[in-house]
C-alpha cells in the first residue's frame, strides 16, 4: 500500500511540477516570442482545456485494463512532451505542445487517485486524500524552487528540459507497484459481461455526473484563479524580483500542503462536505491580506493562509470523488468530472489577465491584477460553498464504506 501511494503521489506531484513551470515564465516566453501576456496565458488555458480528453481516454483504458500500466504510459507522455516544449521553434508549436501536454496531464489524476484510494482502508482515506492532493502543491513548490535557483542560468527552455525527469518514476512503478486489488476483484466479477463504452457508463449516472462537473468547475476556478496569475501579479504590480517571487511561492505552497493534510484528516471525522464548507468560508477572509498586504512578509502570510484554505478544501477531493463514484467507472468518473471542471475553468488566468487590463486598469493605465484576482477569488469561494452545500441533496457521503463494496 505504501509504495502504491508513493507512486500515485509522485505521479501527481511531478505532473503539477511540469504544469506550473509555465506560470513562472509567462513574462519571459512573451518576450521571446514577441507576444502579450494574455496571449501567453492562453497556453495555460489550452492545457486545461485539453485535460478532459486525457481523463476520458486514460480513464476508459483504466476501467478496462487496470490502473497501473496506463499510469506508466501517461507519465511517459507528459514527460516527453514537457521536454519537447523546451525546443519550441515558435509560438504556434509552443501552443500545440502545451495542448498535447494537457491531454497527458488530464489522464494522471484520475489514474493515480483511483489506484491510491482503492488500495487504502476506509478509515485512512481522509488523511491520505489530503496527502495525495497536495502532491499538486508539492509540484508547484518544486517549480518555484527550480525557478528561483536555476532560471537565471538556464532560462525558460532549460526549465522545461528539466521537466523530463518524471519519466524516471516509470521504473519505480514497474518494479514496486501492484495493480489495484479493487479493480482486480471487480474485473473478475464482470469478466463474463461486455464492457460498456465510456460515454454509456457515464450516461447511466447523468444527474450525479452533471452535479460533480459543476462542483469541480467551481473547485478548479478556485485553484487556478488564485494560483496561475499570482506570480505575474507579484512581478508586474508589486515589482518583486525573481528570487522574492520564488520565495513567496515556496511559502504559500507550504501553506497549501499543510492545509490539504489538515482538512483531509479533519474530513474523516466531521465529514467531507463539512470540511470543504469550512475551508471555503474561511478563505474569503484571507483575500485582503493575500493581495494588499503592505510588506513582503505579510504577503507571505496572506499567501500561506489563502492557499491553506484553497488546498484544504482540495485535500478532501480525491477521497470524496472516489467515494461518490460508481465502482464500475471509478477509473473514468472522478478524473473525467475533475477535468471537465477544468475545461470550464480553463480561461481563469486569461480572464484575470484580460479584465485586469480592460476593467480594472489603474489611473495610469496599468493592469490592476490585484482587483481582478480579488473579484475572481471572492466569486469562486462562494461558488464552492454553494455547490458543496447542495451536494447533500444529490449523493450521500460514504467515507466509512470500503470502495470494494460498491459496484
Amino acid at each position: 500500500m505504501s509504495r502504491t501511494f508513493v507512486a500515485s503521489f509522485l505521479g501527481w506531484s511531478l505532473d503539477a511540477f511540469d504544469f506550473f513551470l509555465v506560470t513562472f515564465v509567462v513574462v519571459r516566453v512573451a518576450g521571446d516570442f514577441h507576444r502579450s501576456i494574455p496571449e501567453v496565458a492562453f497556453a495555460i488555458t489550452l492545457t486545461l482545456m485539453c485535460r478532459p480528453l486525457g481523463a476520458l481516454i486514460f480513464g476508459w483504458i483504466a476501467d478496462r485494463y487496470g490502473r497501473r500500466r496506463p499510469l506508466m504510459i501517461d507519465i511517459a507522455c507528459y514527460s516527453v512532451l514537457e521536454l519537447a516544449t523546451a525546443f519550441s521553434p515558435n509560438f504556434t508549436v509552443f501552443l500545440i505542445l502545451r495542448a498535447l501536454y494537457g491531454v497527458a496531464m488530464g489522464g494522471e489524476w484520475g489514474l493515480g487517485a483511483a489506484l491510491a484510494m482503492e488500495s487504502l482502508p476506509a478509515q485512512k482515506r481522509g488523511l491520505f486524500s489530503g496527502l495525495l492532493q497536495e502532491g499538486y502543491s508539492v509540484g508547484y513548490l518544486l517549480a518555484a524552487i527550480v525557478f528561483g535557483l536555476f532560471y537565471n542560468a538556464i532560462g525558460w527552455r532549460g526549465m522545461f528540459a528539466i521537466g523530463v525527469l518524471p519519466a524516471l518514476l516509470i521504473f519505480f512503478i514497474r518494479r514496486h507497484v501492484p495493480e489495484s486489488p479493487t479493480w482486480l476483484a471487480q474485473h473478475a466479477s464482470r469478466s463474463e459481461r461486455p464492457h460498456m463504452p465510456a460515454f454509456g457508463s457515464i450516461a447511466r449516472y447523468a444527474p450525479l455526473f452533471v452535479y460533480t462537473v459543476l462542483l469541480m468547475a467551481a473547485f478548479n476556478f478556485m485553484s487556478h484563479g488564485t494560483q496561475d496569475l499570482y506570480p505575474t501579479f507579484l512581478e508586474k504590480q508589486r515589482a518583486l524580483s525573481v528570487g522574492t517571487v520564488a520565495w513567496l511561492a515556496v511559502v504559500y505552497n507550504i501553506g497549501a500542503i499543510v492545509g490539504g493534510i489538515v482538512f483531509g484528516a479533519l474530513s474523516q471525522r466531521i465529514g467531507r462536505r463539512a470540511g470543504i464548507l469550512i475551508a471555503a468560508a474561511l478563505g474569503i477572509f484571507t483575500i485582503p491580506l493575500w493581495l494588499h498586504a503592505p510588506t513582503v512578509a505579510l504577503l507571505g502570510l496572506g499567501g500561506f493562509l489563502l492557499q491553506f484554505m484553497v488546498q484544504g478544501a482540495w485535500g478532501i477531493i480525491p477521497a470524496h470523488l472516489n467515494e461518490i463514484s460508481p465502482g464500475g467507472v471509478r477509473g473514468t468518473f472522478p478524473g473525467f468530472t475533475y477535468q471537465i471542471g477544468n475545461l470550464i475553468s480553463a480561461p481563469a488566468a486569461q480572464i484575470e489577465a484580460t479584465i485586469a487590463k480592460t476593467h480594472f486598469a489603474t489611473h495610469g493605465g496599468a493592469p490592476d491584477y490585484a482587483a481582478a484576482l480579488s473579484a475572481i477569488a471572492l466569486a469562486v469561494f462562494i461558488a464552492v460553498f454553494f455547490f458543496t452545500a447542495i451536494g447533500y441533496l444529490v449523493s450521500p457521503e460514504r467515507r466509512t464504506e470500503e470502495l470494494s463494496s460498491r459496484a
